[in-house]
C-alpha cells in the first residue's frame, strides 16, 4: 500500500500539460511574393494574419491561406501593432525611418508619421497610455507617438541596440537590448525607463512575451529562453531551445511558452508549472528558416512564415547562407493534437 501512495504521488508530481502537448505541422500555405520577411501579428477580431513583406504586409486569413489584403508603401518593414480601440494599425518601416498608420477595417493608410530615428523595428502598442512605441535599432532609442492623434512626444535612449518589446497592459513596457543583453523597463506615461534587467548568461536578446498574470517575461537569447521576473528583473530560469531562437509567444489560456527555432527547423513548447517552475515539453517540427512566428490566443495554434532556402556553397556574410527559391514564401500553422 505504501509503495502504491508513493507512485500516485510520483505521478501527481509530473505536470500533467508535459505528457499531453504534441503540436506539430498540420498546414503549409504557399504565399508567393518577392522580398524578405520580418514580424508576423495576428488580429483576433479579424483572424487575419499581417505579414511584413520588405516593401508591403500581407493580410492573410491563416485559416485558409487566401491573401486578404495588402498594404504598399511601407519601405524596410519590421513589424505591425493594432490598436483595435482606436481602428488603427502601426506599422514601423526600417529604411525610411516612418510609421505607417492603417485603418484596421479598410486597411487603407492613414497617416504617415516620421519619426526622426534610424530603422523603427520592433514596434508595441500600450493601450494605458494609448501610445505606440518604436525601437529603433539604428539610434539605440525608442520612439513614443501619441496613437490618438499621430504626433511623436517623445525618444527614449535605450544605451543599446533594442529588439522586441512586451506590453503589460498596466502601462509598462519591456524591450530587449541585444547589444547589452539586458532587459529594459519603461514607464509608456513618462517615457522613461525604470530598470535595466542584466541577463547573465542569457545572451543576445531577441524575441519578447509576457505572462502578465504572474509578471513573466520570456525573452529569446543564444540557445535558450530565459525567464525574466518583470518586477525585480531576476532571472528565474533558463530553458534550453533549439538553433537560431528569435521569437517568443505566451499563451495565457494553456501556460504554454514558444520559441521559434529558425536554424534547426524546431518550435520549442514550455510549459508553465508555476511562475518559477518551467518544463521543457516539446521541439516541434517546423522547416528551415521558419524564425518569426505568432499566435491565435483562441485556438491556441502558432503561426510561422518561411521559404524555400537552398544553401550558398560560397557565402561571403552570415546573412547569404541561404537563397530563397523565388515564389516559395510560405505560411505554417502549427497546431495541438
Amino acid at each position: 500500500m505504501k509503495r502504491l501512495i508513493i507512485l500516485v504521488a510520483l505521478l501527481a508530481a509530473v505536470p500533467a500539460a508535459a505528457s499531453v502537448i504534441n503540436y506539430h505541422l498540420t498546414r503549409t500555405y504557399v504565399l508567393g511574393g518577392s522580398g524578405g520577411w520580418d514580424y508576423l501579428t495576428y488580429d483576433a477580431s479579424s483572424h487575419s494574419l499581417f505579414v511584413s513583406r520588405a516593401t508591403h504586409v500581407m493580410v492573410v486569413d491563416p485559416r485558409t491561406g487566401t491573401i486578404v489584403g495588402d498594404i504598399p508603401n511601407t519601405p524596410g518593414v519590421h513589424g505591425i501593432a493594432l490598436a483595435p480601440e482606436l481602428g488603427k494599425g502601426f506599422i514601423s518601416n526600417g529604411a525610411d525611418g516612418t510609421v505607417t498608420v492603417f485603418n484596421l477595417s479598410t486597411l487603407a493608410t492613414i497617416a504617415t508619421i516620421q519619426t526622426g530615428a534610424k530603422n523603427p523595428d520592433g514596434i508595441a502598442y500600450d493601450p494605458a497610455s494609448s501610445r505606440v512605441f518604436t525601437f529603433n535599432g539604428g539610434s539605440n532609442d525608442a520612439t513614443a507617438i501619441d496613437a490618438r492623434t499621430n504626433a511623436v512626444v517623445a525618444r527614449i535612449p535605450l544605451g543599446g541596440r533594442p529588439e522586441f518589446p512586451a506590453v503589460d497592459g498596466r502601462g509598462m513596457l519591456y524591450d530587449n537590448v541585444a547589444s547589452t543583453s539586458e532587459i529594459v523597463a519603461i514607464d509608456a506615461r513618462s517615457a522613461k525607463v525604470t530598470a535595466r534587467f542584466p541577463l547573465g548568461s542569457c545572451l543576445h536578446p531577441s524575441g519578447l512575451s509576457i505572462d502578465a498574470q504572474h509578471r513573466r517575461l520570456f525573452t529569446a537569447c543564444t540557445g535558450e529562453m530565459g525567464v525574466v521576473d518583470a518586477d525585480s528583473g531576476k532571472v528565474v530560469a533558463t530553458i534550453p531551445t533549439g538553433s537560431g531562437t528569435d521569437a517568443t509567444r505566451y499563451d495565457p489560456a494553456s501556460g504554454l511558452a514558444f520559441a521559434s527555432n529558425g536554424r534547426d527547423a524546431t518550435l520549442t513548447v514550455v510549459h508553465e508549472d508555476a511562475p518559477n517552475q518551467f518544463t521543457l515539453v516539446q521541439n516541434a517540427a517546423t522547416a528551415l528558416g521558419a524564425r518569426t512566428m505568432t499566435l491565435d490566443p483562441q485556438a491556441g495554434d502558432v503561426y510561422l512564415v518561411t521559404a524555400k532556402l537552398v544553401a550558398n556553397p560560397r557565402p561571403t556574410s552570415y546573412r547569404d547562407r541561404y537563397t530563397v527559391v523565388p515564389g516559395t514564401f510560405e505560411l505554417l500553422v502549427m497546431q495541438r493534437t
